[in-house]
Order: C-alpha cells, then structure tokens, then sequence
C-alpha cells in the first residue's frame, strides 16, 4: 500500500501542474483572442459560440479541479489508513483538506476576484504536502526487533 500511497502523491502533485498548464493556456489563449479583436461578455461566456485556441483550457481546469483532483485526495486519504509509515494519514489528510479549500477557493473566487490569489497560493501548498506525502513513501521500511519470551530468540517485524 506504500507503493499505491506513493504513486497517488505523486499523482496529486502533478495534477497542480496539469491545473496551472490548463488555466495558462486558457488564459493566454483568451487574452490573445481579445487582442486580435475578440469580444467577451457574458452572453458570450455562457454561449458556445466564442471559440479560441485555449478555450478547452477553462473546461481542462475546471472539471480537473472539481472531480479528478478531489477524487485522487479522496483515494489517498483512504489509502493512508493502509499504508503502515509514520504520519501518513496526517499528510494525505493535509493534502485532503487543502483540496477542499482549494476547490473552495475556485468556486468563491468568481465572486471575490481578489480569493483568486489564495487559490493560487494554495496551489503551491498542495503541491508541496502532495510531494512531501510521497516522499516520506519512500523513505525506508522501519524494522523493529522484539524477543521472544519463550525462547530468547530475536524476530523482526516489518
């Protein structure tokens, strides 16, 4: 289950690349559009008619962040209960509830703009715990050694 811990951290955190390509691209895409003349208001963000190179971006970034996101931290969250190392269901549980507060932050910042620049700070965040999550995966196998009252021999355990 470490293995699986381990592969789900790394997952997480390369989700918050996948999010921040997404909305670059959207939104380069989106301000090149408006330079070379394109319109936006909102008939035409809620109309499918406004079409530009990046527009799948905000779609990408959108669904990625509300579904796969939250799913990959929700998976993590019970794979930690399995995981036997030290601190893991602490770290999948921090990285857990710094999605909850991204997804959050998303979701309020259409209306306070200004949230905007927590959700992306807490991107970094969430970044950070997902890669100290999967570092701490990796790390080795503690071996603890017991005796054996009976017969004074020395066992392992892992």
């Amino acid at each position: 289950m470490r293995a699986t811990y381990r592969v789900l951290a790394y997952l997480l955190a390369l989700e918050v690349v996948v999010q921040a390509a997404a909305i670059a691209w959207a939104v380069f895409g989106l301000s090149t559009w408006i330079e070379n003349g394109g319109v936006l208001d909102k008939a035409g963000l809620e109309s499918d008619a406004i079409v530009f190179d990046g527009v799948t971006g905000f779609m990408v970034h959108g669904l990625n962040g509300q579904i796969i996101v939250p799913a990959i931290a929700l998976v993590l969250f019970i794979v930690s209960f399995f995981a036997r190392f030290p601190r893991a269901v602490a770290w999948a549980g921090a990285a857990l509830v710094t999605v909850i507060v991204q997804v959050a932050l998303g979701i309020f910042s259409h209306t306070l703009p200004a949230l905007g620049m927590l959700h992306g700070a807490v991107a970094l965040v969430l970044l950070v715990v997902a890669l100290i999550a999967a570092r701490k995966a990796s790390g080795p196998v503690s071996v603890e050694t017991s005796t054996d009252a009976s017969t004074g021999a020395h066992a392992a355990q892992v």
